[in-house]
């Protein structure tokens, strides 16, 4: 499982820790990822997702999932959302009908 973020597209980064002595080694920065279900109100069942704290602020800000899905261009997505955004608008299509 890769560490990077589908939503924010944040991932591991590189660097040093410096020491007092100047003593240099490398060190990852690993993205703060968290195993978060969120709930689609259009679906009627949680999506579950490994996304960055950053990420799940950012869904919540835009209205939940399914607002954040359908505002969001189908070229800015990741696969697995793409195939989440699908099943959504498909259901709106059948509710609708």
């Amino acid at each position: 499982m890769a560490r990077r973020c589908p939503v924010s597209g944040k991932g591991v980064l590189v660097g040093m820790n410096v020491s007092h002595a100047h003593n240099r080694t490398k060190r990852r920065f690993l993205p703060n990822l968290q195993q978060t279900s969120l709930l689609s109100e259009t679906l009627g069942r949680s999506v579950r997702m490994r996304l960055t704290t950053n990420a799940i602020r950012t869904i919540e800000k835009r209205g939940g999932l399914d607002a954040y899905l359908i505002g969001t261009a189908n070229t800015k997505l990741d696969a697995d959302l793409l195939k989440v955004k699908r099943q959504i608008v498909k259901a709106a299509e059948a509710k609708a009908a």
